[in-house]
């Protein structure tokens, strides 16, 4: 009967009085999470510490995942130097066209990273869709990176043709809850970001080629990706993280921030900013009353940096995912202004990463730190 309801309220909005403290009408669609649920699986899950992880042989998500390109060495040996920093998740990116191009092959694939990433003690925050960078993603053979450009050759989950056109956001639902179905119980997964910068239109990069509208078609998608979800029912929390904007006062939300927080079963949020920024952050998103997830951080010439940042949420218990691991094919170790600006070598400081290719810590010092906080929190301090 739950499953059935939900599914007959795909894409509609339910109004209700507030939550947890958060004050103002609601935009909020049936099955979210309780706050006792929340905090339930915040006991099992204390203190998630990890990065945002794509092995640095893969450009983008295509071809971190394809057959041809599913490289299980690396993933295999770099996850092994995330498991000696001491971080227990990562949040890693998946993509609808690897859905189109083989199911099975795919959740073969998912459910062998699984594997891997339980080795070295992992769970895995799955990010099922993506709005950020090139929004014309192609299978097969990806291009080579463009030189010393910031993700070059990232694409958008689903690219522009069915983003943009709200008769075809449909096309997606198969795709959605066949892998939340698959591994809905699964206790390697720490939980699912369903869309990535919903809202995000690229400007430095690919603005031209986005939708006008995008921001008013990210929220029609993003209402029908949470009722597809919900149908589902999976065991672990669903979420998708805000990124810009005020989040002061429900009434100063953009209409998508407000929607976002308000169906997460779990609060999560980016922020780039310095330590003033980030502990403005925290201290608004603590009225929700439920566990909150910073997914991105750690822009080092944004002055976001390991050092106070990690010790901070941890202090505060929200889990911390910083952008990067091993600089590779992304080449997220340059700046965003890399589109803007020419870069001829690395810049001397690294925008995100923590290793060289060779495992190499770009700075001890960091990791050093990293492995201090994820030491004291193993010891229950």
């Amino acid at each position: 009967m739950r499953r059935r309801s939900w599914a007959a309220v795909a894409g509609a909005v339910v109004v209700c009085c507030s939550l947890s403290g958060a004050g103002g009408a609601q935009e909020q669609l049936p099955g979210r999470w309780s706050t006792a649920r929340a905090e339930q699986w915040r006991r099992k899950h204390p203190w998630l510490v990890g990065c945002n992880f794509i092995p640095s042989t893969a450009i983008n998500q295509l071809e971190m995942w394809q057959a041809e390109t599913f490289d299980v060495k690396t993933i295999d040996r770099e996850l092994g130097w995330a498991k000696d920093l001491g971080f227990t998740s990562i949040r890693v990116f998946l993509h609808d066209l690897l859905w189109q191009q083989d199911q099975d092959g795919f959740l073969r694939r998912i459910d062998q990273f699984l594997q891997i990433a339980d080795r070295h003690r992992l769970g895995v925050l799955f990010v099922l869709l993506d709005s950020c960078w090139d929004p014309h993603p192609k299978l097969g053979p990806q291009r080579p990176p463009k030189p010393h450009v910031h993700n070059s050759g990232w694409v958008q989950s689903p690219g522009a043709a069915i983003f943009g056109d709200p008769k075809r956001h449909d096309e997606l639902k198969d795709y959605v809850q066949g892998v939340l179905r698959r591994f809905r119980t699964d206790r390697r997964v720490h939980g699912w970001d369903l869309i990535n910068e919903p809202n995000n239109t690229n400007v430095i990069s690919y603005g031209k080629l986005e939708p006008p509208d995008k921001p008013k078609l990210a929220l029609l998608l993003l209402r029908k990706v949470f009722a597809w979800a919900r149908e589902v029912d999976p065991e672990q929390p669903l979420t998708a993280a805000p990124w810009e904007g005020d989040w002061s006062k429900p009434e100063k939300m953009s209409p998508i921030n407000r929607f976002m927080f308000e169906n997460s079963d779990v609060i999560s949020f980016h922020e780039y900013g310095d330590f003033a920024a980030l502990k403005r952050r925290v201290a608004e998103l603590k009225r929700f009353q439920r566990p909150i997830l910073c997914t991105e951080y750690m822009a080092r010439p944004n002055r976001s940096t390991f050092d106070p940042h990690l010790g901070y949420l941890q202090e505060e218990d929200v889990g911390a995912y910083n952008w990067g691991l091993v600089a590779g094919k992304t080449q997220t170790q340059y700046p965003w202004d890399s589109w803007l600006k020419r870069y001829t070598a690395p810049p001397p400081l690294w925008f995100h990463e923590i290793f060289h290719p060779d495992g190499t810590p770009y700075r001890a010092e960091e990791v050093n730190y990293i492995k201090r906080l994820t030491a004291k929190a193993r010891q229950g301090g």
